[in-house]
Order: C-alpha cells, then sequence, then structure tokens
C-alpha cells in the first residue's frame, strides 16, 4: 500500500487527455493514414475508421486506461495484480515500448535533421534524389541526432509525471495542434500548373480524400479497407504498448474516465483526419495521383520535401513548420514509449524514477545505435514473413508492432471478456458515480468481436491470411 500512496498522479483530467492524446498523435497519423486513405478510396477509409473508433477503439482504450487506475501499477506488474496467473502477458506488454524506443528515436533524430534543414534555408538540397539516403547511410550523424532527440525525451521522463509529461503537453499539444491547422488550411489554398498545362488545387486533392469512391469495390476489397483502417486505429491509438496503462496509473480516482476516453479518441481522429488534409491535397497539387501512393519513411523524408521544394520561397517555411509539427508529435508519442518502460521498471524493480530512466536510455542508445548501423555497418536485406524486405529497424518494427502487440491486445480482450469478467472494468468506469455510455457495445466487443477483429490482424499481420 506504501508504494500506491506515493505514486504520482496527474493533475487533472486536462493533463491526462493531452498526455495520452499526445502519445497516440505520433509518425503513424502523419505518415501511415493519409496515404492509407488515399489508396482505400477517400471517404469509404474515414467512414470505416470513424466507426471503428468507436467501437473498437474505444474498447481498448477503455480497457487499459482501467486497469491501470484499477492496478495504480505499470503494464509488467498490472496485469499479474488483475489475475496472478497473467503476469506473463504483463512481460509480453512491456517489451514492445523496450523493442519500440530505439528505432523510434532514430526516427525522431531524422525528423531534427529536416527540420534543421528546412530551418537553415537548406530545404532544396533536402529534396534532391539520394538526400535521404545518403543521410540514413552516413556513418556519425544519424548517431548524434538519436542523442539528441533520446536525451530530450529523457529529460521530459526525468522530471516526472507532472513537471516532465504533463507539463510538456500542456505546452506541445496545443502547439502541434495549431500547426496541424495551419498547414492545413495552406494546403487546401495551393495550385500549381505542371510541364504539360494541366492544372492541380489544393481543393482538388481534398476532393479525392474526402469522398469515397467505390469504383472496382468488391466484398474482398472492402474487408481489405476494413482491415486497413483497424489497423491504423490499432497502432495509432498507443494500446497494446503497455502506455495507457501507464498513464492510467496516474490518473486520480474521482476523474470521469468515460469522458476523457471520448476525447482522447476524438483528439487522435481530428489529428489523423488533418494529417490527411495537410499532406494529400499538397501531395496531389505538385506530383499528381502517382505521388499519393508513397507512405512511411518514403513519404514524409522523400515526397514531401520535393513538394516544399516545389512550392517556391515559401516552401522552406512550411517545411520547417510541418517538420516542427512531427517533431513535436514524435517528442510525446517517445515520451510515452520511454514512461511505459521506466514506469515499468519502477513497479517491479522499487528503483527510483531517475535510475529507472538512466537504464532505459541506455537500452534506447545501444539499441538506437544499432538501428543507424544497419543502413552502413551492419546492412542486410532480410524477408520477413509478410513479405516485405527491412533492416534491423523492420526487423523491430515488425517483432512489436505485428506480432507483440495484435498478442498483448488479444490477452487483454481474453483476460478480461472470459477470464475476470467485463464487470471489473466496468466497475471501475463508474468507481466515481460516471455513467458508462457504450456499456452493451463494451461487453460485446471485449468477449467477441475485438478479440475475432484481433486475431485476423494478427494473422494478416505475420502474413498466414493473405486473402484480404
Amino acid at each position: 500500500m506504501k508504494q500506491e500512496k506515493k505514486r504520482n498522479s496527474f493533475s487533472g483530467s486536462i493533463g491526462f487527455v493531452l498526455a495520452a492524446a499526445g502519445s497516440a498523435v505520433g509518425l503513424g497519423n502523419i505518415w501511415r493514414f493519409p496515404y492509407l486513405a488515399a489508396k482505400d478510396g477517400g471517404g469509404l477509409f474515414l467512414v470505416l475508421y470513424l466507426i471503428l473508433a468507436l467501437t473498437f477503439g474505444f474498447t481498448l482504450l477503455t480497457t487499459e486506461v482501467a486497469i491501470g487506475r484499477k492496478t495504480k501499477q505499470s503494464p509488467l506488474t498490472a496485469y499479474g495484480k488483475i489475475h496472478a496467473k497473467w503476469k506473463p502477458l504483463g512481460i509480453i506488454a512491456c517489451l514492445v515500448p523496450v523493442i519500440i524506443m530505439p528505432y523510434y528515436c532514430v526516427i525522431g533524430g531524422w525528423v531534427v535533421k529536416y527540420l534543421i534543414a528546412f530551418l537553415t534555408g537548406e530545404g532544396k538540397q533536402a529534396a534532391e534524389d539520394g538526400y535521404f539516403t545518403g543521410f540514413i547511410t552516413a556513418d556519425i550523424e544519424p548517431m548524434i541526432l538519436l542523442c539528441v532527440f533520446l536525451f530530450a525525451v529523457a529529460f521530459i521522463v526525468f522530471r516526472g509525471v507532472n513537471k516532465g509529461i504533463e507539463a510538456s503537453s500542456k505546452i506541445i499539444m496545443p502547439l502541434l495542434l495549431l500547426l496541424v491547422i495551419g498547414i492545413s488550411v495552406f494546403s487546401l489554398t495551393i495550385r500549381h500548373t505542371d510541364e504539360s498545362g494541366a492544372v492541380r488545387t489544393g481543393l482538388e486533392g481534398f476532393q479525392i480524400y474526402v469522398i469515397p469512391n467505390f469504383e472496382g469495390l468488391t466484398v474482398q476489397r472492402f474487408f481489405t479497407v476494413l482491415l486497413d483502417a483497424m489497423s491504423q486505429l490499432f497502432f495509432s491509438l498507443s494500446v497494446a504498448m503497455g502506455i495507457m496503462i501507464s498513464y492510467g496509473s496516474y490518473v486520480q480516482d474521482d476523474a470521469n474516465l468515460g469522458k476523457s476516453i471520448n476525447q482522447i479518441e476524438f483528439f487522435d481522429t481530428i489529428v489523423a483526419f488533418l494529417a490527411g488534409v495537410m499532406i494529400i491535397p499538397a501531395v496531389f497539387t505538385f506530383m499528381g495521383r502517382e505521388g499519393m501512393e508513397a507512405s512511411g519513411p518514403s513519404l514524409m523524408f522523400v515526397s514531401l520535401p520535393k513538394v516544399f521544394a516545389a512550392m517556391g520561397g515559401v516552401g522552406n517555411i512550411i517545411g520547417a513548420l510541418f517538420f516542427a509539427m512531427v517533431l513535436f508529435a514524435a517528442l510525446t508519442s517517445a515520451v510515452s514509449v520511454m514512461e511505459a518502460v521506466v514506469s515499468s521498471f519502477m513497479d517491479e524493480f522499487h528503483v527510483s524514477r531517475v535510475k529507472a530512466a538512466v537504464i532505459e536510455t541506455v537500452i534506447a542508445l545501444a539499441g538506437g545505435i544499432l538501428v543507424c548501423l544497419g543502413y552502413n555497418k551492419l546492412y542486410f536485406e532480410f524477408e520477413l514473413p509478410n513479405g516485405a524486405v527491412g533492416q534491423i529497424l523492420d526487423i523491430m518494427d515488425y517483432i512489436s508492432n505485428n506480432a507483440l502487440m495484435p498478442i498483448v491486445a488479444i490477452g487483454t480482450c481474453i483476460l478480461i471478456g472470459w477470464i475476470v469478467k467485463p464487470g471489473l472494468i466496468i466497475k471501475e468506469v463508474e468507481k466515481s458515480g460516471c455513467t458508462f455510455g457504450r456499456k452493451r457495445l463494451y461487453v460485446v466487443m471485449i468477449r467477441f468481436i475485438a478479440p475475432i477483429l484481433l486475431v485476423v490482424l494478427l494473422l494478416k499481420s505475420i502474413g498466414i491470411l493473405t486473402i484480404i
């Protein structure tokens, strides 16, 4: 009991919502959501994503936050508190952020590189062919920028829940939202005439994004879009990574959990939608439909710098604002990933925050250096079970995202839905006298629908299910 009394907590629901939303709003929202929306017929993907956010996402998010608040423990120890025999699930849940942190910080370093390039007026060079490859295959620079990003994250986590995570979220998240809205508005106003004399505008790109395209839609294609929307939501909400359990453990007992969860869902969905508004119209205007086929690092570090360069003088300013926004999103997400590990070390091994943070910083630094070396000295190509070819970063991403995260989520659904029963979570949500708005939906989702969807997602992620 002593340890529970000493546990820090967010000063109020705003601090929790901003920190949790900051965790959910990360690189996946910015570089994967727009690509999938463009690939999957625009509006159809958006509608399915919204439906899933209100059902599937709501269920997983509610479960993890409630587990955290009930046990007042981090992922490594929380599952064991819920049911003694389920501690191994906590170990897997803690492994996910341990694996993610090193490569996320490497990518954070890449973002810092591009922000510096645009701030110093070198946007044109950043748009040249071979610039990105030349940078990530360099010996020293990626490691230095990895350290810059990692130490910024570690500094926030060192400062603790209130002075670090909550205080930084209250500054960064409003700034991030302002930048996202500002760049989105700008993206809708641009127009460009290409070499063939064709004129394309941002508003035309916006229509491609939001108007459903049912051309060639079959049952199989519909399920592909559904699964894309589900996987994007799953990875963007920060569930199955131990993060929401950690953050939930800092929520005060009298807080309205249901209301906070609704606000996190809303924030995450709005930013994901606006990421599409920022990127799709701009890429369409300057690169046409072909440019919209890029996703992930190639979209952010190759296609978009070309778009900014095509804008002329204003491109450096827009590029700098864009990469500042991406840096904010990456920072808040990385802070939450690190906190999931640090809080786990503190709860399991009863060490101080400083000691736990130092240990995790060393682990992330060692792993990050290994990832950097994977693009030069230790370069190799490895075919993953889903058919993709990757390096060290891709292997770590595959293990954490495609294998371990669905396993954690399926295990959580079985534990709550069938072993200890959904009443445990419902009681926690209603503890402070709040009503649980989607109670019946929650029970059906956690026991039946979510586990089935997650098994399908796991089978597709690991390359067993190939028909959709």
